[in-house]
């Protein structure tokens, strides 16, 4: 590596939002090679978008030759983390959690190279299940001040809804997991959504208290659009990593479709194009800036999917939307069993739309083409003429399209 920090590429590429130590952070990442570790809570069985930005954080201080711990919370899992929430999370039994855990695992290695100990992944259910309560209180919860939780934000926003003790003890966990991290593999920084900044000073603090060391914490800025939303909700709900739950033609058309503000953005967090390559395409204008967003989408979607099913989902994209070859775009089997089926019906069926109601508006505003014909009829039914050499394309607003295939 050249003298440049990952501090600074980090800065540059727009992922820092706050340190505990900046000087003495950009001094210790300068100098030695450390073990710094980002925590995920296995409270699905994929990873989604969101968490996409954590492990390109992660991938990025690996290049530099910093050691990452990937930490799945089996154990704070348990609890649920009440950052960033406004209700309390569902309670999830311990196979649900052991199944979500090893999924979660295998998404983990396409970003991360664990061999030869470059990674470390570990399961705070390790420790955490086995706790003593009275003693985990005595020697932990001591150290922490029940009026500096209160203020902290993410339990502010959860006072007048109602915070139960459960969730108040998960600054607790996550404090003592870095705690346990920095004695058993010398880890001294975690990293996190900027969501996670009072659990990860408690880690901090807890440290200094226990070991009388010097632990860091740097926080990542959070994926959201010019409009400050989070982004990586779609129509069907997140945007998963998982080519079961978001096909990486979906995955690819999210991202070829974001707003023209937020393409550098974009490119910059989420792809390894070099700076001056993003800054240029995030600089084009009008009908250009469609090319940058071509490149966003292949890029990303090569990453989480590979290259070859970003090619596919590139290919059919442009045979959608361009005229060209068809085989790559998604498609969905109609049993000739279900011939007279009302269209919108179908269309409900296979959450393309959320009701009915929503798709009679979609007709009014000519928003719904089946095999190139405007659709005008609510009760629009799908009858075998409408097949050609057994499909038909169905087009969904300006940027959804499926081939529905007799079977």
């Amino acid at each position: 590596m050249n003298n440049e920090s990952v501090v600074d590429v980090l800065v540059e590429r727009g992922y820092i939002k706050q340190f505990t130590h900046e000087d003495e952070i950009r001094e210790a990442l300068r100098k030695e090679k450390i073990t710094f570790y980002i925590g995920f809570d296995p409270t699905a069985d994929s990873l989604h978008v969101g968490h996409f930005i954590a492990m390109m954080f992660m991938a990025h201080m690996q290049k530099f030759g910093h050691r990452p711990i990937a930490l799945v919370g089996g154990g704070t899992a348990m609890i649920g983390d009440p950052s960033g929430r406004t209700d309390m999370r569902q309670m999830m039994t311990k196979e649900t959690i052991a199944h979500n855990v090893a999924c979660i695992k295998k998404q983990m290695e396409k970003f991360i190279d664990f061999s030869e100990g470059k990674a470390i992944l570990e399961n705070n259910a390790d420790w955490l299940l086995g706790l003593n309560y009275v003693d985990f209180i005595r020697d932990i919860g001591a150290h922490f001040s029940v009026n500096r939780m209160l203020a902290a934000e993410c339990f502010k926003q959860r006072m007048e809804a109602g915070l139960s003790f459960l969730e108040f003890n998960y600054m607790l966990m996550q404090g003592y997991d870095f705690l346990v991290l920095n004695k058993k593999h010398g880890c001294t920084m975690q990293l996190g959504g900027d969501d996670q900044w009072s659990n990860m000073i408690a880690g901090v603090e807890l440290i200094r208290k226990k070991e009388q060391k010097q632990a860091f914490a740097m926080t990542c800025t959070l994926l959201t659009n010019s409009e400050g939303k989070k982004m990586g909700k779609t129509a069907k709900g997140a945007l998963w990593l998982d080519a079961a739950k978001t096909t990486p033609y979906e995955f690819y058309q999210y991202w070829r479709n974001v707003a023209d503000a937020d393409v550098e953005k974009c490119l910059a967090l989420l792809t390894f194009l070099p700076m001056d390559e993003v800054r240029r395409l995030g600089a084009l204008e009008g009908a250009k800036i469609n090319q940058a967003k071509k490149i966003l989408a292949y890029e990303v979607t090569k990453l989480i999917h590979g290259e070859e099913e970003a090619l596919k989902a590139q290919q059919g994209a442009e045979g959608a939307f361009g005229g060209g070859d068809m085989s790559n775009v998604p498609s969905v089997d109609f049993p000739s069993e279900k011939l007279g089926t009302e269209l919108l019906d179908l269309l409900v069926e296979h959450k393309f739309i959320k009701s009915k109601g929503e798709g009679r508006k979609l007709v009014t505003q000519n928003g719904l083409t089946v095999a190139d014909n405007k659709v005008t009829d609510f009760a629009m039914k799908i009858t075998e003429n409408l097949f050609k050499d057994g499909n038909f394309v169905l087009k969904i607003g300006k940027k959804k399209i499926y081939r529905v295939i007799l079977k």
